[in-house]
């Protein structure tokens, strides 16, 4: 299943439109996940989110209000055993994005902060930024999907290091990608795994590519706790979406 998670909030039907072609396309059912920790206001959401959705058009959808903090998305996600998660990020404010990637640090899933300012998601051309971690080659699933389902062209952009990480991980997302004869190009960056985030929505804007996949922070130093993960500082200032993913704890080691 694929979620979208509002908070009390009314999503955008670019929002709406967007979950709903993609369901079609992986052929998976797709619904409404609201998290309230006032009992008395699950029947009223349900009742709201209900008459919502059928006047713009979407009366087949489940609704899913449940009584619970946001702290336990993770939770309720693997319970609905959902595979794909919409965040509506109604508020880009520091405060409130730091709040909602720190609900999303359990996900297993992959997922992506939809502004209210976007338009329906375009996956013609999915950016795929390849720095020296181990856990990059875990985009590489991801956008192959995208590759075999929705028939994007998959942009590669491994990071310019000093060393042959990013170079060797680029080879083995090639194999995955050629094991579906799927379309895609290699372009070497010009910055580093540092900065290789930030040139690839740059290169996503100048393409016209609808979708940037980036992994998420592994631990949080100092300089996280204090000014934010960089995951933040990207999603903030990005005009296309982003899709996370969480580094694996339980199948990679945190070293190089």
């Amino acid at each position: 299943m694929i979620l979208i998670f509002v908070q009390n909030t009314t999503p955008p039907v670019a929002l709406l439109q967007s979950v709903a072609i993609l369901s079609v396309q992986l052929e998976k059912e797709w619904g409404i996940l609201c998290l309230t920790e006032n009992a008395d206001l699950v029947s009223v959401y349900e009742n709201q989110y209900g008459e919502f959705l059928k006047t713009n058009g979407f009366p087949e959808v489940s609704i899913f209000v449940r009584q619970a903090h946001c702290g336990q998305l993770a939770e309720f996600c693997e319970q609905l055993e959902a595979s794909f998660l919409f965040f509506q990020l109604h508020d880009a404010s520091h405060r409130y994005l730091r709040r909602a990637l720190n609900f999303c640090r359990d996900l297993r899933i992959p997922y992506l902060f939809f502004k209210n300012s976007f338009s329906v998601l375009n996956l013609e051309k999915v950016v795929v930024p390849i720095g020296f971690l181990e856990e990059e080659i875990e985009k590489a699933q991801f956008a192959s999907a995208f590759g075999r389902f929705s028939n994007a062209e998959i942009i590669l952009l491994p990071a310019n290091d000093y060393g042959s990480k990013a170079a060797t991980t680029t080879d083995k997302m090639k194999t995955i990608l050629d094991k579906f004869q799927l379309p895609y190009t290699v372009e070497k960056a010009q910055a580093d795994s540092f900065k290789i985030d930030r040139e690839a929505i740059e290169k996503a804007v100048e393409m016209g590519a609808g979708l940037v996949i980036i992994s998420a922070s592994r631990d949080y130093g100092l300089d996280d706790i204090l000014f934010g993960p960089k995951e933040l500082h990207l999603i903030r200032k990005s005009p296309v979406p982003l899709l996370l993913v969480n580094p694996r704890s339980d199948l990679y080691a945190l070293c190089d």
